[in-house]
């Protein structure tokens, strides 16, 4: 009898295990969503002079930086003598100019991660630092402390991967790499990888007021979840800054002259000053980047000239016009799945933060006044504890704080998080538990849920 009993014994502790894999394969990132890339264009009520104008900016924006211009297929001016890349384009590519990082996970682009080769470009004689690899994502690197014999301070900046040194375009400079491997056994060493431009003039467009009455509209189950929430603003005349994974900078045109001198090295009339511009290594008069002011006069039915785009614009000009233009992804068609996994979204609490909809103010530009359009953020501040921060302060933002990070377009990304840590999606998600999360009500919700339904909210984030 004893043995009789056993074999259904055996069998259900098979079918427990089996039940166990099912439960675990349940949940699982579909990875990023194929075919043609769902952002990547001008928005499409754009004027047939806005869309030159769009077009235009493009070009610069894919132009590729030498020292002092004339390298094949280097027709630009101004690269380095500290940098991370050498186009706008080479870091902001997936899964269309304009995106997030590149890198060998993409299914549409599998080209490796560009910084690899550029260490070498032209001659240069950089070593490729060790948290740069070819299937992973483009990233720049920021001390968190300046060391020395003396002590120790804050730092925060970026400190650039590669020199000019030893290129063809750049004799008699001789200025070393950073010491990363020193500085990485000290801990000292983040990294911060591209934030994707599509939709950004919408986010420029929306008033101040709309990003503040939206916070204040969902308080009270925030309240409930712990989740605070501020925004990073100007220390001058109080106003919300948004863009940057901190919400550092106030405009496009900021945050375009910013990238400009700090990941390429160019001086531009934002940021006139060379970056480390040591003797032997400085080729050019600075500001490198300069332009004529462009024309700002509408048409009679209010939207931009083509002269906006003019040979006298400036790249930081250009650059900030080809976000503004841009149009912001395109989601997949729903399904059963990815409604219910929105639905779910909502309900678990995501939506707090991650705001679905928000509504621009007045726009100079046409067909992008008045519209309601799907960010997935609140663009405020919040604390995401210590599993996340990278005890970097810029402006208001702390150490674990960041903006929301906008999820359209979340589908056709390869990596997640401010460092590109991951390329799973779920792990993303976990990881915004921890000590001193403001997501950790939220998480508990979001982990109590069935496998079925994590199911349908990754299928239903991959789906934007």
């Amino acid at each position: 009898m004893i043995q009789k009993a056993r074999f259904p014994l055996v069998v259900c502790f098979a079918l427990v295990s089996v039940l166990a894999l099912q439960k675990a394969l349940a949940q699982q990132d579909p990875g990023p969503r194929p075919g043609a890339a769902a952002a990547g264009s001008f928005y499409p009520t754009l004027s047939p002079a806005e869309q030159a104008m769009f077009t235009n900016a493009q070009q610069t924006f894919m132009e590729v930086q030498s020292v002092s211009a004339g390298l094949p297929g280097e027709t630009g001016r101004g690269l380095g003598p500290a940098f991370n890349g050498n186009s706008c384009a080479q870091c902001h590519a997936q899964p269309a100019i304009g995106g997030s990082s590149p890198g060998l996970k993409s299914p549409q682009n599998p080209v490796p991660n560009p910084q690899v080769a550029l260490a070498t470009l032209d001659g240069a004689t950089n070593t490729v630092p060790p948290f740069i690899t070819p299937d992973g994502p483009v990233r720049e690197a920021r001390f968190v402390m300046t060391i020395t014999q003396r002590g120790f301070s804050p730092d925060g900046g970026v400190h650039n991967l590669f020199t000019i040194t030893g290129r063809k375009d750049a004799t008699g400079c001789n200025l070393a790499q950073p010491d990363f491997l020193t500085e990485m056994g000290r801990h000292n060493v983040i990294f911060r990888i591209p934030t994707p431009l599509f939709g950004l003039g919408l986010v420029e467009a929306t008033p101040d007021a709309a990003l503040r009455a939206n916070l204040d509209s969902t308080l009270d189950p925030r309240s409930r979840l712990g989740i605070r929430g501020t925004f990073n603003t100007t220390g001058n005349d109080g106003t919300i800054t948004r863009f940057g994974w901190k919400a550092q900078n106030k405009s496009l045109l900021i945050f375009s002259g910013e990238a400009y001198n700090v990941e390429q090295g160019v001086s531009n009339e934002l940021f006139p000053n060379e970056r480390s511009a040591v003797a032997g290594c400085v080729f050019n008069g600075s500001p490198e980047d300069v332009g004529g002011v462009p024309d700002q006069a509408p048409t009679d039915s209010g939207g931009a000239t083509a002269s906006d785009s003019s040979g006298s614009s400036s790249d930081v000009v250009q650059f900030a016009t080809f976000a503004r233009l841009s149009a912001p992804p395109v989601p997949a068609p729903p399904t059963p799945s990815t409604q219910n996994g929105a639905q779910l979204f909502d309900k678990v609490g995501c939506s707090l933060c991650h705001t679905v909809s928000l509504t621009t103010g007045p726009s100079r530009f046409t067909g992008m006044s008045n519209v309601t359009y799907h960010p997935y953020s609140d663009f405020a501040l919040h604390h995401m504890g210590w599993g996340l921060a990278d005890r970097v302060s810029q402006a208001a933002a702390g150490p674990d704080q960041f903006r929301t990070a906008p999820l359209w377009g979340l589908g056709q990304r390869l990596f997640f998080l401010h460092d590109g840590r991951t390329s799973d999606l779920l792990q993303a998600i976990r990881a915004h538990g921890g000590e001193g999360s403001e997501a950790n009500g939220v998480l508990q919700q979001f982990k109590a849920l069935s496998p079925a339904q994590v199911q349908d909210i990754l299928n239903f984030l991959r789906s934007l």
